[in-house]
């Protein structure tokens, strides 16, 4: 089941979606993923777009078993409507998202985004692919070129990563809305890995995400640009702050993570 699959099985049986293997990272269903499927459940419910969405990961969901994923709306406002969005497997909640859809108002506060990270030309960057019981199942999805920092394991003292990123289907290519750039955010992993100096696991525990609205009139197709920059981590808990552009430039989403690493 591709992603576009996915997202209709969420608008159609939202009390019964089975996610495949391949879009695994370790014993858990990507989180990137999550984020776009809850999203898409409590999109079904405004007319406005996404402004922000914070989740907390509980617990791994499993793939390949059934996820309930059910919404409710907090508040419909004017201008601002909250949601609350839980996926549930087996009984258990395992991710919940908090959302805020909000139309556009007038405003006399106008300030110019923040400029876009420098990086290496794409065709300069490190080609990230899926290799088999290295890097996680969604790889196969996804599209990534490492262009800022240093990579996973390497014992590098860095304080940011980043590169490219897009999705690798669908073909033809398909706008690149609210539920592709979800899908697309979390790809990168923690960016203290590069800290370690051997393979240790590592996963987001909550994630904030801001998006630019109107949002650019992108595709699948394009790549996106992406750093990170780790704030302060110690005791088995790291605080990131990154941000995602287009190619062209143009400010897309500004993200915050807190994120556990095993080593």
């Amino acid at each position: 089941m591709d992603f576009a699959q996915l997202l209709d099985a969420v608008r159609t049986h939202p009390q019964a979606v089975t996610i495949p293997a391949h879009w695994g990272q370790g014993r858990a269903v990507y989180g990137g993923l999550m984020a776009a499927l809850l999203y898409q459940a409590m999109a079904s419910h405004v007319q406005v777009p996404l402004r922000t969405l914070a989740l907390t990961f509980v617990g791994p969901v499993a793939p390949e078993v059934p996820v309930s994923i059910e919404v409710e709306v907090l508040r419909q406002g004017k201008s601002v409507t909250s949601l609350l969005a839980r996926a549930r497997q087996g009984g258990a909640t395992l991710t919940v998202a908090q959302a805020s859809f909000g139309a556009p108002r007038q405003s006399m506060v106008a300030v110019t985004a923040m400029p876009v990270a420098a990086m290496k030309p794409l065709a300069e960057c490190i080609p990230i692919d899926y290799i088999e019981g290295v890097t996680p199942a969604y790889i196969r999805q996804l599209a990534m070129r490492w262009g800022i920092g240093a990579l996973p394991f390497s014992a590098t003292p860095s304080l940011a990563i980043g590169g490219w990123m897009r999705v690798r289907e669908p073909q033809p290519a398909q706008p690149l809305d609210e539920a592709y750039l979800l899908l697309l955010a979390d790809v990168w992993p923690p960016a203290v890995l590069p800290h370690l100096a051997a393979p240790a696991a590592g996963s987001t525990l909550s994630w904030t995400i801001e998006l630019v609205q109107p949002m650019p009139a992108l595709t699948t197709a394009q790549w996106l640009r992406y750093r990170a920059q780790i704030e302060h981590a110690r005791d088995g808990y790291g605080h990131t702050a990154a941000a995602i552009w287009s190619e062209a430039g143009e400010l897309v989403a500004i993200s915050r993570q807190t994120v556990t690493v095993f080593g």
